[in-house]
C-alpha cells in the first residue's frame, strides 16, 4: 500500500470521526430538547446504541471503499482524533449551520405542513357543520317521534284491564 493511499485512508477515517462527532452531538441536542417523559427520551439508550452501530457500519463502509476493508491499528485513533477535532474546531460551525438549516428550511416546511393540516381540518369542520344544519330537522323529528312512541307504548303496556 502506497503512502498516499495510507494518508488518504487516514483522512477518510478522521472525516468519519468528525461525522460521528456531529451525529452524536445532534443526537444529544435532540434528546436534551425532548421532554423528560417523552418516549424518545425514555428509549434514548436504545437509540444511541443503534446510532453507534450505524456509525460503526459507516466507518467500515468507508474502509471498504478506501482500502477494500483492510483495517489498520491507526484507524480507531484516527476516528477518535476526528471526534476530538469536531469537539474543538467544528462544533460551533456545525451548530450554526444546523440553526441556519432549521430556520431557513425545516421550520418553513413545518409551518406549511401545519397550515395545510389546519385548512383541511377547518374544511372538514365546515362540512360537518353544514351536514348537521341540513340534517337537524330530520334528527329533531326522529327524536320527537321516538319519545312519542315510547310514551304511547308505556300507556298501552301499563293499561289495566
Amino acid at each position: 500500500m502506497s503512502l498516499s493511499v495510507q494518508f488518504f485512508s487516514l483522512l477518510a477515517m478522521i472525516g468519519a470521526g468528525i461525522l460521528a462527532g456531529a451525529v452524536m452531538d445532534l443526537f444529544g441536542t435532540i434528546i436534551a430538547a425532548c421532554d423528560k417523559r417523552s418516549w424518545i427520551r425514555r428509549r434514548a439508550f436504545w437509540f444511541e446504541l443503534v446510532i453507534w452501530v450505524l456509525l460503526g457500519v459507516g466507518a467500515f463502509w468507508v474502509l471498504l471503499i478506501v482500502r477494500e476493508g483492510a483495517w489498520r491499528m491507526y484507524d480507531p485513533i484516527a476516528q477518535v482524533s476526528g471526534m476530538l477535532l469536531y469537539a474543538v474546531l467544528f462544533h460551533y460551525p456545525f451548530r450554526f449551520a444546523g440553526r441556519l438549516i432549521l430556520l431557513l428550511v425545516i421550520r418553513p416546511v413545518w409551518y406549511i405542513i401545519r397550515l395545510v393540516i389546519l385548512i383541511i381540518r377547518r374544511i372538514v369542520q365546515a362540512l360537518i357543520s353544514i351536514l348537521t344544519f341540513i340534517s337537524w330537522p330530520a334528527v329533531r323529528l326522529a327524536k320527537k317521534t321516538g319519545k312519542f312512541l315510547q310514551k304511547k307504548g308505556r300507556v298501552l303496556y301499563n293499561r289495566e284491564q
